[in-house]
């Protein structure tokens, strides 16, 4: 079973980008903790990271052929904005997981709107870049239920 993770705009940033609300990891950290996750799961994990939402939803239409079981995204400010990535997702039915590393629920009152919940298979918010494996354990549990 292969996993995608797709990070989306400013996500590079992480650890440097305002540490104080995203943590001083790294975006190659965290894509090290999700491929070890993913081995110890025994499914397959590639990493993708685009600030362009163009090259996010080519990405997405990719997975449908490459094999991908799943996807775990944040989508970053995309998730706010996006019903090109919405689209992506749905068009390829491929189930996926949301992940936010802040509670942006208790942020400002446009990022409490979310372009991908309603058709996400689930949603992990604030609990840091540890949510990108709570994230992957549960998308993976959910397919694997339904074989």
């Amino acid at each position: 079973m292969k996993i995608l993770l797709v990070n989306g705009p400013n996500l590079n940033l992480l650890g440097t980008r305002e540490p104080a609300k995203y943590g001083r990891t790294t975006l190659p950290e965290v894509e090290a903790m999700f491929r070890e996750a993913a081995r110890e799961l025994g499914v397959e994990a590639e990493c993708f990271q685009s600030n362009h939402e163009g090259a996010i939803v080519d990405r997405i239409h990719a997975a449908r052929t490459d094999g991908v079981a799943g996807v775990v995204i944040n989508a970053g400010a995309h998730t706010h904005t996006s019903v090109a990535i919405r689209d992506a997702l749905a068009g390829t039915a491929i189930p996926f997981a949301e992940i936010h590393v802040t509670n942006v629920h208790a942020r400002e009152p446009f990022r409490h709107h979310s372009y991908l919940s309603d058709i996400a298979a689930g949603i992990v918010v604030g609990f840091g870049v540890e949510g990108y494996v709570l994230a992957l354990r549960g998308l993976v549990k959910k397919l694997q239920a339904t074989g």
